[in-house]
């Protein structure tokens, strides 16, 4: 590839303390690139990780060609980084793959082939998969929430190893807000999406940084972000308590008539139990609608996605190059 000119693919990674595992990560997606015999650059975003990686990231940048560094000032979130190695990569093609090695860089040649079918967005599905039971179970009643609130019928949203043809990237780069599910918001802008079934591996080294809350924190961010289903939802379950509380009343009412008010006085646990389970069922309802207000909050504020401390990429005329800029000048994400 020419100095200056675009990349066919972009290939963007974000990290986050993956020092184990980066060596082998670069040296397999460098290898399986080069095989594809399709100029391409590997976009790393490091978010924030404390273990070294942005410094492994930095050094291995200023020595390969098709390598570029993007360091956030701290911890942003996995889908903060890609969106930030979005705005970077420069590819026809970006595909976007996980630093831990579960999802293997061999796989990447089967979703390029499956874009050049003329698909817009290329997903994979992990076969067989390499996690706990409880962890495939919860990605599984994810995975179906997902298929019947978004109507698009995808297996498994959770792979991150995915592609995307540019156009679909800059109509992800143009929405405003922070909180984004991008698998979820790249099928709503693609003509044709389809998906390819991919390997999986166990971690080659370190620990899943996603947490039981994490996980939790993501799976809102991914309903409340792309859909109005949950707020419907509570509408309908509303409406059904309302309605089998009603007909409680009755109940009680006319076994007070029949049985007398000994039986009614017998009861009073019942009632307590029921109002209970209103008080609870409301709680529920204002909770995912504070969901919804507080993603409001945070859009209102404009605050930005990210913030990139430095960029260091290798180029091929000029010699290596430490992009290091002020923060205010690398602020991104904003409307």
């Amino acid at each position: 590839m020419s100095a200056g000119a675009s990349p066919q693919v972009s290939v963007v990674i974000p990290v986050y303390n993956e020092i184990k595992s980066l060596p082998q990560l670069l040296a397999r997606c460098l290898s399986t690139m080069r095989a594809t015999g399709r100029s391409f650059e590997l976009v790393l975003v490091d978010d924030g990780s404390s273990d070294g990686s942005s410094k492994l990231l930095a050094e291995s940048a200023a020595r390969e060609p098709e390598l570029s560094a993007v360091l956030l000032i701290r911890n942003f979130g996995q889908h903060a980084a890609i969106i930030a190695g979005f705005a970077h990569s420069r590819g026809d093609i970006v595909v976007t793959l996980d630093a831990d090695l579960q999802n293997p860089p061999e796989e990447i040649p089967k979703l390029l082939a499956a874009i050049d079918e003329g698909n817009d967005v290329v997903g994979s599905v992990r076969v067989p998969r390499e996690d706990g039971a409880l962890r495939r179970l919860a990605s599984n009643i994810v995975n179906r929430v997902v298929r019947q609130t978004t109507r698009v019928m995808m297996h498994d949203y959770g792979c991150m190893l995915r592609a995307y043809r540019r156009p679909v990237v800059d109509a992800m780069l143009r929405c405003p807000e922070r909180s984004t599910f991008i698998p979820v918001l790249a099928n709503s802008f693609a003509r044709r999406a389809t998906e390819v079934e991919v390997s999986h591996s166990r971690r080659v080294a370190g620990t899943s940084k996603y947490s039981l809350w994490r996980l939790v924190t993501l799976q809102f961010d991914m309903l409340t972000s792309m859909t109005t289903f949950p707020i419907r939802l509570l509408t309908v379950l509303g409406a059904a308590i309302s309605a089998l509380g009603m007909a409680f009343g009755v109940f009680l009412l006319v076994a007070r008539l029949i049985f007398g008010s000994e039986w009614a006085a017998q009861g009073v646990f019942t009632l307590f139990a029921v109002l209970f389970f209103f008080v609870g069922a409301q709680f529920v309802a204002l909770g995912l609608l504070g969901e919804y207000v507080g993603r409001i909050y945070v859009d209102v504020r404009g605050r930005p996605r990210y913030v990139v401390d430095r960029v260091v990429e290798a180029h091929m005329k000029g010699g290596p190059r430490d992009d290091s800029r002020t923060h205010e000048s690398l602020v991104s994400g904003a409307p």
